[in-house]
């Protein structure tokens, strides 16, 4: 386990917004000093005192014929949102950064900018993209808002407003009703590299054979196949906007309401919905036997403690002769190197009592492990039991990062996935975590961040193979036992 120093673990970088940005020498920030440019001219509007539907089109500059989406928006959606729908609508997958412009073009000096949050932390002059509203720079139908994705390839998107429509109720806040063309892959080079990757991909092109010859010519190789341009699927699009732009459903735990609450990422906040949907379904009830075998260890503990408590080593570990017992009651034998006689180097015993500890069931007292009152009340009664540590899971993590990790691994555990840690890393990485030297969260730091989820269900049985690493999937007491915990968080 790391150490933990002002509530971030060792190794873990802060997400942005914890963090303050270093300035110039001036005081300014980098690259963007007070007289670089003089302030630009705002373009926005009022906004409209009731949400309307706007009908736009959406093309992306010089590809010919264009690659356009059709849409349908709630007028009151933030640019912040309006940007994962247009990541969502052309597949794009949200690795560069991005900016609106209102005015001339993307390029012009009368434009008035609409900000990444990177660029806004940075000290670009213009407006934060989440202060500002869709019906304040499209009003009337011919109005024009520039996009303008990955500054390298200079993917420049023109959004027309063509139509206002009063809004149904039960309408959802972005659809796409046409579109036109296959999207372009990531880094493809802007228009004239994807209009030589879609005719050197597609065999029914007019000039496929002598687009061919130039992609292998500049690259040397044939194109990937899984680099190919998108093709449009209306379906495909309406799920991913769904994920992007659809309601946190109002039957989901509140901390996984508030988790896909704060997650932009498109394929993220779907693969979470996914998880969500999965880990909530309806199940068939448990039964005693079950229940029974997933708290055995905190049953053998508690008997092994009972009323009077057992005298701890001066470290504060248990004996070595409650140890070994406790591996035969964990059935360690063939699973576990080592003599199993000393707590510390058994880490199944340890996770066992240390977990007993933090869900409330043992307290240390002048030298020994005592059970609590709840202790004495649920020990006898399997059920009881696992209700009370359904209650308390995940136990108490500490740092920001861990509550996360904690959280999201009940959640792959309850829909049953085979990648728990992958799951963990990806969400950590989408939220902005990093390791080391601004690196993704990977699958060791992940386990690092849940391990106080994983040491209650591994002591439960969760996993056949006694961990979980990617291909296992959950035992059916694990992932009940993690759906427990779930509907108990509220």
């Amino acid at each position: 386990m790391s150490d933990y120093r002002a509530g971030f673990p060792e190794g873990f970088d802060a997400p942005p917004g914890f963090a303050a940005v270093s300035g110039g020498a001036d005081g300014s920030p980098f690259g963007f000093g007070p007289f670089d440019e003089p302030p630009r001219p705002s373009r926005r509007r009022p906004r409209r005192e009731e949400t309307v539907t706007y009908r736009v089109r959406v093309e992306i500059e010089e590809t010919e014929p264009q690659v356009r989406r059709e849409l349908e928006l709630d007028s009151d959606l933030f640019l912040n949102e309006v940007h994962q729908i247009l990541q969502a609508a052309f597949a794009w997958e949200d690795y560069h950064l991005h900016g609106f412009a209102s005015g001339g073009t993307y390029y012009s000096r009368e434009a008035e900018l609409y900000l990444c949050p990177f660029e806004s932390r940075e000290g670009r002059p213009g407006v934060p993209e989440q202060q500002v509203r869709l019906d304040e720079v499209l009003a009337e139908p011919g109005d024009r808002l520039f996009y303008l994705y990955d500054f390298g390839d200079d993917w420049e998107h023109l959004l027309t407003l063509q139509d206002v429509v009063p809004r149904q109720e039960d309408a959802s806040r972005a659809v796409c009703t046409s579109g036109h063309r296959s999207a372009p892959p990531e880094d493809s080079g802007g228009p004239f590299g994807y209009e030589l990757l879609s005719a050197a991909t597609d065999t029914g092109h007019a000039e496929h054979a002598e687009a061919l010859a130039e992609y292998r010519r500049v690259f040397g190789m044939d194109p990937d196949p899984d680099r190919a341009p998108v093709p449009f699927d209306p379906g495909a699009v309406n799920s991913a906007l769904a994920a992007v732009a659809g309601p946190v459903p109002d039957d989901l735990p509140g901390p996984v309401a508030d988790l896909l609450a704060s997650v932009r990422d498109p394929r993220l906040r779907g693969r979470l919905l996914t998880l969500a949907s999965e880990a909530t379904a309806p199940e068939e009830e448990l039964s005693t036997a079950t229940v029974r075998a997933a708290v055995g260890p905190y049953t053998w503990l508690l008997d092994h403690v009972g009323d009077d408590g057992v005298k701890l080593t001066g470290a504060g570990y248990l004996p070595p002769a409650s140890v070994r017992e406790a591996a035969d009651a964990l059935n360690l034998t063939g699973r576990w190197i080592g003599a199993a006689n000393r707590e510390v180097q058994t880490l199944p015993v340890l996770d066992l009592r240390e977990s007993a500890q933090k869900m409330g069931l043992l307290r240390k007292y002048k030298g020994r492990l005592l059970p609590t009152k709840a202790a004495k009340a649920v020990r006898d009664d399997p059920l009881a039991l696992w209700e009370h540590l359904a209650e308390r899971m995940p136990p108490a993590p500490r740092a920001e990062v861990e509550k996360l990790g904690c959280l999201v691994a009940v959640l792959a555990v309850a829909a049953g996935s085979r990648d728990v840690p992958g799951e963990v890393a990806a969400v950590l990485t989408g939220l902005g975590w990093r390791v080391g030297d601004g690196l993704p969260v990977d699958s060791g730091a992940a386990w690092d961040a849940m391990y106080e989820a994983w040491a209650v269900l591994d002591t439960m049985g969760g996993w056949t193979k006694g961990s979980f690493s990617r291909g296992d999937a959950p035992t059916a007491r694990g992932r009940s036992f993690a759906r427990a915990a779930l509907r108990r968080m509220g």
